[in-house]
């Protein structure tokens, strides 16, 4: 605790623990996302049903804020994880951890459910009327 100001020293978290918040952040905001569409729809079609889930048809109009902002956190996941670059000394081994399989895997999974929720609303109509 620094006794100056009475406050902790909070050290700096690192690039795995970056990465694996920001994945978890993306997959928040794609279910976020896809709560006043996709999720109801894939309840009905377990069986899954009652009047609480047509409640989250009030989630829509939030819809486009909740793309969005998750659209920019799996931005930034993606920088983190594959275009960043890593700084290492010459002639060294590169101390910077490589990303984990599970952070990859469930950054592609939050983008196919945000791209899903967004192209629902185009979608649905079509797939209505045929």
């Amino acid at each position: 605790m620094n006794a100056r100001r009475g406050t902790a020293d909070i050290a700096p978290m690192s690039e795995t623990g970056r990465q694996r918040l920001v994945a978890v952040g993306g997959i928040l905001g794609a279910l976020g996302a896809s709560s006043c569409c996709i999720i109801p729809l894939v309840l009905f079609s377990l069986g899954i049903g009652g009047a609480w889930i047509g409640n989250l048809t009030a989630l829509a109009p939030y819809k486009p804020y909740v793309v969005a902002g998750t659209t920019g956190v799996l931005g930034y996941g993606f920088y983190l994880v594959y275009w960043k670059p890593r700084v290492c000394a010459d002639n060294a081994a590169c101390a910077c951890p490589v990303p984990s399989r599970l952070v990859q895997i469930a950054l592609w999974i939050a983008t196919v459910l945000v791209a899903a929720a967004f192209v629902f609303d185009y979608v649905a109509p079509l797939m209505l009327s045929a």
